[in-house]
Order: structure tokens, then C-alpha cells, then sequence
């Protein structure tokens, strides 16, 4: 799939529009609601602080253990299950990734799996795995391994990346590495560095099923309608 065969509305159809500034203020968020409704997107992606918050008939996705990966899973799994009492319906969680980067990937397996019994089997589970850290250190075989223990550990989606890490967000390689790694029953997130509608498409083709953006018009407004 490229550009050529993109339009706004299928690109829509796939973007989780984000609001995770930690100097957001509940304004911002009614406002990212409103210009997700307006853009037509799949969901707004929110600090779980913004909950309860009316998304009327978008999804509402929040992130656990955000940005670090480092509270403790017990911490994780609570914060997730006090979202979803309040109106979430996906949770994007951080493994700690310094667990990932030395191997201990039954660690990143029980993170998750955590979270995952926290939240219950309806709620929509996004794992980030900091892809760009993980290709960096361990590598496309080690950035394989973690996305197969989140997935064991109950992952409907692994997700390249918060963000906010300074060694990079989503990439192509990362991508089909996480595709391949997964297979198409699970989704895979492209998230952190995404600006423009020919990057989308890019990660799109590479086997991307859902996009985290903050700046959704601007890529959206790439597509054609």
C-alpha cells in the first residue's frame, strides 16, 4: 500500500489522535477531542488524568506507565484498570525497557501480562517497546523477542515508541520488523516522528495498522480525499 492508494478517510480510519503533553490542561483535551471529531479520526489518546472525558462516539485510549516504563507493574496494571472504570476502552502501556535491553524478556512478558489481567480481556492493549532503543541495542532479533513476550503477554498491538525518547520514534525498519514479528492478527502502532503523509504511508506500506499522531491535520491534509 503507498500513497498512490491512500486517501484521507482510510488514513483517518487509522489514526489514534494524541494529546500527552505533560503541560496539558483539561481544555487541551476537550479541545483534542473536539478537532479528533472533526478530522474523523479512530480514537484521541489521552493521560489518564484527563478521564472521565466525554469522546462521544470516538474511542478513548489512554497510556499506562508513561513515558519511562519504569513504576512498577503492580502500578502500571492499577493505573490502566482506574482508566478503564473511567471510560477508556484501549491502553497504550510502556514495558521497562531496560529490562528489554538486558535480556530479561520473561521480566517484559510479566509487565505486561499484569496489565493485561488489570485491565480484562475486553479492553484493547497496546504495548510500546521503544523500538529505536531496542534496534540500537539489542538489535532486530531482540526487538523481535520483546514484541513476542508482549504479544504471549496478552498484547493486542505493540507500539513502536512514546515518543518521547531521545533516541528516536517510529521507523520503517522497526515496523517491518514488528510486522513480521507478530503476524496480521496482531496490530502493530507507528508512533513518535510522524509528520508527514508520505512518512505515514511509508509505515502504513510496512505493515503499520494503527498511527499515533499528535499533529493529525497536517498529515492528513497529505491525502487526498
Amino acid at each position: 500500500m503507498t500513497k498512490s492508494n491512500l486517501n484521507r478517510a482510510a488514513v483517518a480510519a487509522l489514526v489514534d489522535h494524541t494529546l500527552l503533553r505533560p503541560a496539558a490542561t483539561r481544555a487541551d483535551a476537550a479541545a483534542a477531542v473536539g478537532e479528533a471529531a472533526d478530522l474523523g479520526v479512530y480514537s484521541v489518546c489521552l493521560s489518564p488524568s484527563m478521564l472521565p472525558i466525554d469522546t462521544g462516539p470516538l474511542t478513548t485510549c489512554v497510556v499506562a506507565g508513561f513515558p519511562s516504563g519504569k513504576h512498577h507493574s503492580l502500578v502500571k496494571a492499577a493505573e490502566a484498570r482506574f482508566a478503564v472504570e473511567n471510560g477508556a476502552q484501549e491502553v497504550d502501556m510502556v514495558i521497562d525497557v531496560g529490562a528489554a535491553v538486558a535480556g530479561n524478556y520473561d521480566e517484559v512478558f510479566a509487565d505486561v501480562l499484569t496489565v493485561r489481567e488489570g485491565v480484562g480481556a475486553d479492553t484493547v492493549l497496546k504495548v510500546i517497546v521503544e523500538s529505536a532503543v531496542l534496534l540500537e541495542t539489542i538489535g532486530d532479533d531482540g526487538l523481535a523477542a520483546v514484541c513476542r513476550k508482549a504479544v504471549d503477554g496478552g498484547a493486542d498491538f505493540v507500539k513502536t515508541s512514546t515518543g518521547f525518547h531521545p533516541s528516536g520514534g517510529a521507523s520503517v525498519h522497526a515496523v517491518r520488523v514488528m510486522r513480521d514479528t507478530v503476524g496480521p492478527s496482531i496490530g502493530v502502532k507507528a508512533s513518535g516522528g510522524i509528520r508527514t503523509a508520505e512518512f505515514a504511508a511509508e509505515l502504513i506500506e510496512a505493515g503499520a495498522s494503527r498511527l499515533g499522531l499528535s499533529g493529525s491535520r497536517a498529515v492528513l491534509n497529505g491525502f487526498a480525499e
